[in-house]
């Protein structure tokens, strides 16, 4: 890879520019009953803060695995609330109650597929059963929405080979160029 010139921006330079707000929703019907610790919720937003480095203000919603939740909670976030990126954990697998990636994609208006391909080929090395994972993204206006894995551990592993496809698609959002060849000013 060809290093970036020192006067050139990066993507995670030019998301300085103000916090990002990010909305992180648990999908789980026993957590939302609080019959269950939702651990994942946490474990984005330490991962994110973590990983990304950036000033972040979080909205948090714990839902129950219910499409029309899931989808206002989305909708509300992206077209009211200003979020810049979405990250949902749950609710991606193959049981009936798995409904996040048929609550999530009719708000997208472009998907991006390659962000739920990479954590499929990321993670199946070691775990065989990771390709029966549906997770998706895409955008709606200027927001990046993810759908991520219910498990903790999978979160922070599928966070962090996404960390710069994430920056990008933000900056890209915010109608900044990340591929700027005129010196930073």
């Amino acid at each position: 890879m060809k290093p970036e010139p020192a006067n050139q921006p990066t993507a995670w330079h030019l998301l300085q520019t103000r916090p990002l707000r990010v909305g992180r929703l648990t999908v789980s019907d026993r957590a939302s009953a609080g019959l269950y610790e939702d651990r994942s919720g946490p474990e984005i937003e330490r991962i994110v803060r973590q990983s990304l480095q950036l000033t972040c203000e979080f909205l948090t919603a714990v839902v129950p695995d219910d499409v029309d939740r899931i989808r206002t909670r989305i909708q509300t976030w992206a077209d009211q609330d200003g979020c810049d990126l979405i990250l949902t954990t749950g609710g991606t697998g193959i049981t009936p109650r798995d409904v996040t990636p048929e609550a999530t994609r009719p708000l997208l208006e472009k998907e991006l597929p390659g962000f739920g391909e990479a954590m499929r080929l990321h993670s199946l090395p070691r775990v065989p059963t990771a390709i029966l994972s549906r997770a998706t993204a895409g955008i709606r206006g200027r927001c990046l929405i993810i759908n991520l894995p219910g498990k903790p551990s999978a979160i922070a592993e599928c966070l962090d080979i996404l960390r710069m496809a994430i920056l990008e698609a933000l900056a890209h959002l915010r109608g900044l160029d990340p591929h700027d060849t005129r010196p930073a000013t």
